[in-house]
């Protein structure tokens, strides 16, 4: 039933009333923190066997093979469960679906300090992609819920700041436990890693469960005036980019769309660069001549830093100027340039970690930009959806990439051809992008 002409008059006067950039600073005040906070526990979790490396193979004998072969299985888990968990998430909401996620991750995480052999090793990686699947692709679309695609990629970006201060944290965090508690109680230092690492994630899931909504209406601490203003800008969003096409198939629409599987290509390329990033920075450093885990922590973290104040920069540039898929190729363009030097760099300790950190700035910045992407093609039934067809074809080079870079290490004594295919892949992918998504499919308007 239609409103009174007189109550639409009055709703639509309150809504042209709304302060819109302080409503939007205190739902990014609320949301934020905690999203960020949540992603940074996830990609320690993830990560952390990158630093425990060197105690596993002390240990338990586990060399690169090994260890490349259980980060492509936590892939395996990831690529298997992500599309069904966000098909479940446009069912219940984001807010219950990051619970059960993290829940599920930290008990897997605690539980890895019992492993005992390569078998046990590659299945405790294995449930920890099955338990996060879904995670990364269920906050972008939270996200999407709240702020329109004009204002969504400066969230992204704060959101992708997650990413390189788990780098910071985790290698100065997971350096410093298994350098202090390592021996303590019987458990070796890779095995407080993970149990240490595993506690956050789960209490982290109660802070969600209470503190988090699905949604503008949902939220009691917004003035009616400001949920509909939020409201009516996110409706325009749809309105203006086709959104009752896209709309017709529900949420499996997103796999009937040529250009969400283009984008799919678009991030195998940039999971490839990722992995390089997240999971090899202490080898490549440990090899520039870095022995001592203390020493090895401090190193790695200081890539990341460079990343974040990068990250935000282009971010907000690319709001500002509503451009994406150039914002995204020339990050990627420069990531791929510094890993083909590092490949050649001869080992000299400042010359890697110079160009690592050239690396992770280029990297965040062109992953903050092109996961903004899909949900501004996309409506937002089919986002859900459409961000873990992405994520989960980009998983598929994830899972690869960890186990050939191992494998030709081993074959090679060196990460050098590794490194140039990585670089390869990362040009192919900006190829695709720029070829496969024309400026005119991303259309939006500054709110």
């Amino acid at each position: 039933m239609a409103e009174p002409p007189a109550v639409a008059g009055r709703s639509a006067a309150a809504v042209a009333g709304v302060d819109r950039k302080s409503t939007y600073r205190t739902i990014a005040l609320r949301v934020m923190p905690l999203l960020v906070i949540c992603y940074v526990v996830s990609f320690i979790d993830r990560t952390n066997i990158g630093i425990a490396q060197q105690g596993l193979e002390r240990d338990l004998g586990f060399g690169s093979a090994v260890y490349g072969l259980g980060v492509t299985l936590f892939f395996v888990g990831f690529i298997l469960f992500e599309v069904p968990s966000n098909a479940l998430l446009a069912r219940i909401g984001a807010r219950k679906t990051l619970v059960r996620i993290m829940a599920s991750w930290g008990v897997v995480t605690i539980v890895t300090m019992f492993v005992r052999d390569d078998t046990t090793f590659y299945l405790a990686r294995f449930l920890l992609g099955v338990a996060e699947a879904g995670f990364f692709p269920g906050a972008l679309y939270l996200l999407s819920r709240w702020f329109p695609s004009a204002r969504r990629t400066r969230m992204t970006a704060i959101f992708f700041i997650g990413v390189p201060v788990s780098g910071v944290l985790g290698s100065l965090v997971s350096g410093w436990v298994m350098h202090a508690l390592g021996g303590v109680a019987g458990l070796a230092d890779w095995q407080w890693l993970f149990l240490v690492e595993g506690i956050p994630p789960v209490l982290l899931a109660l802070l969600v469960l209470f503190f988090l909504s699905d949604e503008p209406e949902q939220a009691k601490w917004l003035t009616p005036a400001q949920k509909a203003a939020v409201r009516a800008d996110l409706d325009e969003d749809r309105r203006g980019k086709g959104e009752q096409r896209r709309r017709a198939g529900g949420p499996f629409a997103a796999l009937r769309d040529p250009k969400v599987w283009i984008l799919g290509l678009c991030a195998c390329g940039a999971y490839t660069l990722a992995n390089a990033v997240s999971y090899w920075t202490p080898r490549i450093i440990a090899e520039a001549g870095v022995g001592d885990v203390l020493n090895l922590g401090f190193f790695s973290a200081i890539p990341p830093l460079l990343g974040i104040v990068v990250m935000l920069l282009v971010g907000r540039h690319s709001d500002r100027t509503l451009e994406r898929r150039w914002h995204a190729a020339v990050s990627w363009i420069v990531a791929a340039v510094a890993m083909l030097v590092l490949a050649f760099s001869g080992g000299n300790v400042v010359v890697v970690i110079l160009l690592l950190a050239v690396m992770a700035a280029a990297h965040y910045s062109g992953l903050t930009v092109f996961y903004s992407i899909p949900s501004i093609y996309l409506g937002e039934r089919a986002a859900a959806t459409g961000i873990a067809v992405v994520t989960s074809m980009g998983s598929f080079a994830a899972a690869a990439s960890p186990s050939l870079l191992g494998f030709i290490q081993s074959a090679t004594g060196s990460l050098s051809l590794g490194l140039v295919i990585s670089a390869g892949i990362v040009l192919l992918a900006v190829i695709v992008l720029l070829i496969g998504v024309k400026a005119t499919d991303l259309k939006e308007k500054h709110r």
